[in-house]
């Protein structure tokens, strides 16, 4: 991790709407995946109330399209669009890519799946790591070129508190020779989208593209559906946040003008977290997160998992 960190205005408490009051998108793109609930939806809202055209990436289009009127709603003359994408299906993500053109400014990798019951795609990957990197990880290589083309593009990796614990176990990505634990699967998860940022960006930097992981809290959605409530009798105290506070540091890793040509790193509450350590339970970043060799392996890893997938 780079020594000094980058704080900001904001904090935990800010909105999406705070980071971009001022903030002026015009003519920029924008893609926000699982944008038809929770912080995915105030995502697209902050993007498009600054003029971004954003695409609204989700599985359910008749949710995607509720959305859109709903955002549409709250002022004049936005330029939303819904798209079908579902993540874990490697098809719908080969449609994607291959339907889209033109430049891309912002790509917010916010869906999600959380804490499922053990559950497989059709490859045989298991469903959190297929979905919450496999599937961001095949659409945004696949959109390097639209990447390329916007000059200067940003890529927001939505992480997790959740990988504090959960540092990868490359001999077994897919839990096929490990018993299944639902949690640590998660965990595992959000630690691949936080190393994906890191060697992205390494890759990525000299194209004018930068990727960052974002953090964005603890938040009631959809997302935490599976959990049951002895489940969260077993988290920690967390301090809930309100769906646009959620949403808050995706927004200002894709929109905030002084983070221009910022990448590799990991922000929570709307400033770069600081090193993990274990008295602070509920914030920071692990090293396991951030380790330069273990992006570049799991980079290989993805490729390698993918390249299968095509040939079978």
């Amino acid at each position: 991790m780079t020594a000094t960190r980058l704080t900001t205005p904001f904090n935990a408490r800010s909105t999406a709407s705070d980071v971009v009051a001022g903030v002026d998108l015009s003519g920029q793109r924008a893609i926000v995946t699982g944008a038809s609930s929770g912080i995915g939806v105030e995502t697209a809202r902050a993007l498009a109330t600054a003029g971004a055209e954003v695409t609204l990436a989700v599985r359910d289009v008749g949710a995607g399209e509720r959305t859109a009127r709903d955002i549409g709603d709250g002022a004049a003359n936005l330029s939303i669009r819904v798209v079908p994408l579902d993540l874990s299906d490697q098809r719908s993500i080969a449609a994607f890519v291959a339907a889209w053109a033109g430049p891309l400014h912002i790509l917010v990798n916010n869906a999600g799946v959380s804490a499922s019951p053990e559950a497989r795609t059709p490859e045989g990957w298991e469903l959190q790591f297929a979905t919450n990197h496999l599937g961001h990880f095949a659409l945004t290589t696949g959109l390097h070129r639209a990447l390329v083309a916007a000059g200067r593009a940003r890529v927001v990796s939505l992480s997790s508190i959740a990988h504090v614990s959960a540092p990868m176990v490359f001999e077994d990505v897919n839990f096929r020779a490990r018993p299944y634990d639902r949690m640590l699967a998660y965990g595992e998860s959000k630690t691949a989208t936080a190393l994906f940022a890191v060697e992205a960006n390494r890759r990525w930097a000299d194209d004018g593209i930068t990727v960052n992981a974002a953090n964005p809290g603890a938040v009631a959605t959809n997302l935490g559906r599976h959990l049951t409530e002895e489940d969260y009798a077993e988290l920690p105290a967390f301090d809930f946040k309100t769906p646009e506070q959620g949403a808050a540091t995706s927004v200002l890793l894709a929109a905030w003008p002084q983070l221009d040509g910022v990448g590799g790193r990991y922000f929570e509450d709307c400033n770069q977290a600081a090193r993990h350590v274990p008295e602070t339970p509920l914030q920071g970043v692990a090293d396991h997160a951030t380790d330069p060799a273990a992006a570049a392996r799991l980079w290989q890893v993805s490729l390698d998992l993918l390249a299968d997938a095509r040939r079978a």
